[in-house]
């Protein structure tokens, strides 16, 4: 096969600088001047290929192309993933892990996933209904903690709650981050992975047994595809695999919050009970707002596409934001509009925010239904259970420089209670 490129390159030694400083936009933005779904850089001093588009997406999930093993960064696995977790591996021992996680997504989980998010939403409403005003943002990874353990089996009278929860969203904030912000979430993941995995002994002991069926119980007994048990450390790392991200759906909610005082005519639309409406307006919150920019894989041998030779061992991103904001696949997509998902076809590679391909045998992120159920129940508890106010004096603008974001505000919310009519 021919050694040969003629895709554009971005001219530099190194656009580190410039991926930190520009955010969710850098790989938009050179795919907007180059025209192209297909350019070159240099990033942490290495050569990096960027593609983004419906067929990039396709491409980056063509599992015979691209391996995770070795594609994200230890900096990452340190403070996001842990090290060893289900998004560094491949193949066998991918599908057999993934198995696990998909096992925890039956409808009879999800709906008590439901059932234990609309729980924790009264309760904080509640104590909110007490005080001046609420800060979203602050309050809700605390109800989402709380939730992410009760379902896991995680016993949490023994915990803090707000610090745990401060905790899980240092380590998503360390994303995108350098300095302070990205220390502080290895020293999260750190403090976590030694308590959970003190769980996890524990239970091995026999001197804690866990809710059989939990995720809890499941990481504690799980046996890899080679019929071993996981090492403590990576039940541990799998464990906060699966609460982690629903407590990361904090930004998602926040967003959501601000999609319903934006355009009110949905808040509406959402107060009628329709659960179309309901589930289209979780997904549109999920393609227009921020959450992940980009993904990365390794290409595992040569291969050829669209006249460019991908290299073995290659670092490759897909543009997850620009991809949620093609004109191609979106009419008008930097208009937030649910109803383009009235007659939505469902497709793997065009509403990526998690990341595409196939859900029960590829890379597709295995807690994407978990999620859609926290983010349908708070939108839902919010429009037909709460009653508040939006005060205006506040910054509800959000930076796409900054990975991840949020409203600068936090969305403040005031005179809170909860509706006397609500039925349970």
């Amino acid at each position: 096969m021919s050694k040969h490129s003629d895709i554009p390159k971005e001219e530099g030694l190194d656009h580190s600088l410039a991926l930190i400083q520009e955010g969710y936009e850098y790989i938009p933005s050179r795919r907007s001047k180059f025209k192209t779904d297909l350019f070159e850089t240099r990033l942490l001093g290495q050569k990096v290929v960027c593609i983004g588009g419906q067929e990039g997406a396709e491409l980056f999930y063509d599992n015979d192309k691209f391996e995770r093993k070795g594609a994200v960064p230890k900096r990452i696995q340190k403070s996001l993933f842990g090290e060893n977790a289900i998004h560094t591996l491949d193949g066998e021992a991918h599908e057999h892990r993934k198995l696990l996680f998909m096992s925890l997504m039956t409808e009879e989980r999800l709906e008590q996933l439901g059932e234990l998010t609309r729980e924790e939403w009264r309760l904080a409403a509640a104590e909110w209904a007490k005080m001046d005003k609420a800060v979203l943002f602050d309050e809700v990874p605390q109800i989402l903690c709380r939730v992410a353990c009760r379902w896991a089996g995680v016993p949490i009278d023994a915990i803090e709650v707000k610090p745990l929860a401060r905790d899980f969203i240092a380590m998503v904030e360390a994303f995108g981050a350098v300095g302070s912000r990205h220390q502080k979430g290895r020293k999260a993941r750190k403090k976590m992975e030694d308590y959970f995995e003190g769980l996890i002994v524990e239970i091995r002991h026999r001197r804690m047994e866990p809710i059989e069926g939990s995720a809890l119980h499941k990481m504690a007994w799980h046996r890899d595809h080679k019929e071993k048990h996981l090492d403590e450390h990576t039940a541990a790392v799998e464990l906060l695999n699966v609460l982690r991200p629903i407590v990361a759906v904090t930004y998602l909610v926040t967003f959501g919050a601000l999609a319903l005082f934006q355009h009110n005519v949905w808040k509406e639309k959402l107060q009628d009970g329709d659960e179309e409406s309901v589930q289209m307006f979780a997904q549109e919150v999920r393609r227009f707002y921020p959450f992940a920019p980009f993904l990365g894989a390794k290409v595992k041998n040569d291969f050829e596409w669209k006249g460019h030779t991908f290299e073995k061992g290659q670092l490759v991103l897909l543009d997850v934001y620009g991809t949620n904001h093609d004109n191609r696949l979106w009419e008008e997509p930097y208009v937030f509009n649910p109803e383009r998902f009235r007659n939505w076809n469902g497709g793997i590679f065009d509403l990526i925010p998690q990341g595409g391909g196939d859900e029960a045998t590829g890379h597709r992120c295995p807690g994407e239904m978990a999620t859609l159920q926290v983010m349908k129940t708070s939108f839902s508890f919010l429009t037909n259970e709460m009653i508040y106010n939006v005060p205006m004096e506040q910054d509800l603008s959000y930076s796409l420089s900054r990975m991840p974001t949020y409203p600068e505000s936090g969305f403040v919310i005031q005179g809170v209670s909860i509706k006397s009519q609500t039925t349970v």
